[in-house]
């Protein structure tokens, strides 16, 4: 791993590149500041034709985490929504959208990552092997659309690739530190798979390379689904056990910070209904999570004041295929639409 000093020396030369993209820049869709300190933010899929400032209204969710941006083919630093060079945030996909997200008390949080990036390299830190050019995508976003927090989708092969964690946490301090310089307030979030004990060492490398880099880790959002362990589970009572785990971790990480702090900056995002683990040829029971297991996990959620309440995905948040694991569609348990949006909307606070 590069030592401190080496660090420095690489801040210094980027920050040049980064400050000299940032001069001048202004967001061309002013965002609104900081989201809530207790948010419930469910994941858009950005590969859908669906409008997200419609599936917005529908479902009631004000606030979304747009998923996923990653780059067309490995060796690329240009961020494009789900790679595909048809969306690139250069042309300010989405932004009319998100103008009428914000105008209806909304925001919208950009996910970069997400397991088909990560599972391909295509994920822009393992993608781009330039530290500067990786924080200039992050800026683009920030200045594109005006976001106040991003999303770091890290699973899969991403996990184990320790030159682009380090690479994705170097480009991250200096996007902070250039958000520093305009005044402009910059939220990150680490989603990472869990298993129900907490997290795994990879997950934990994550968190620690971030420390060692100089990053600001503002939620930590456990992915409470796909366990791969053969088991059967109680999706509420094992979010509960993983959200603990991952409590002690940070405290080892953050051993200065109290316990409602800590709590602050725990994220939990369920994959509602029936999941895509067990299904597609998976030998593993079922993983369901319930309407009855999703107002447990609220109510849970709500009294240990965690900081980000979220869910994958508003397209699978109907009843349209009980019965049916893994759809990317509904949810595969009889519902109404947007019924587990509807449960978790309260958090929001």
């Amino acid at each position: 791993m590069p030592r401190t000093r080496l660090l420095a020396r690489g801040i210094l030369a980027a920050a040049t590149a980064v400050a000299a993209i940032a001069a001048g820049a202004a967001p061309a869709y002013a965002g609104s500041g900081k989201l809530p300190e207790h948010v419930f933010a469910p994941y858009f899929q950005t590969y859908t034709d669906a409008n997200p400032a419609e599936v917005s209204k529908a479902s009631g969710a004000r606030y979304l985490t747009m998923a996923f941006l990653q780059t067309e083919v490995t060796g690329s630093c240009d961020v494009l929504w789900n790679g595909d060079p048809s969306t690139p945030v250069s042309r300010s996909v989405y932004g009319k959208e998100i103008a009428r997200i914000r105008a209806a008390g909304g925001d919208v949080v950009p996910s970069f990552g997400g397991y088909s990036a990560d599972s391909t390299a295509t994920e822009i830190a393992d993608s781009c092997t330039d530290v500067e050019r990786i924080a200039a995508a992050y800026q683009k976003v920030i200045s594109t659309y005006g976001v106040t927090r991003l999303d770091m989708d890290i699973e899969d092969a991403s996990l184990d690739n320790t030159a682009a964690v380090d690479r994705r946490n170097q480009a991250i301090r200096l996007v902070q530190a250039w958000a520093e310089r305009q005044h402009r307030p910059l939220q990150i979030v680490y989603t990472l798979p869990t298993a129900p004990t907490g997290l795994e060492p990879n997950a934990i490398n994550v968190l620690a390379s971030a420390l060692r880099y100089g990053v600001r880790v503002d939620i930590v959002n456990i992915m409470t689904f796909d366990y791969y362990d053969d088991q059967a589970h109680d999706m509420a009572a094992d979010t509960k056990t993983a959200a603990s785990g991952l409590l002690t971790t940070l405290r080892q990480l953050y051993p200065h910070r109290s316990t409602s702090q800590l709590w602050a900056m725990v994220g939990i995002t369920e994959m509602i209904g029936i999941d895509d683990y067990g299904s597609g040829g998976e030998t593993g029971p079922l993983e369901i999570l319930t309407l009855a297991g999703a107002r447990d996990v609220v109510r849970w959620a709500t009294a240990h004041r965690i900081g980000e309440l979220s869910f994958w995905a508003l397209g699978r948040d109907n009843g349209g295929c009980p019965g049916t694991p893994g759809s990317d569609d509904c949810s595969g348990v009889a519902q109404k639409p947007y019924e587990f949006t509807h449960l978790m909307l309260p958090f929001t606070r």
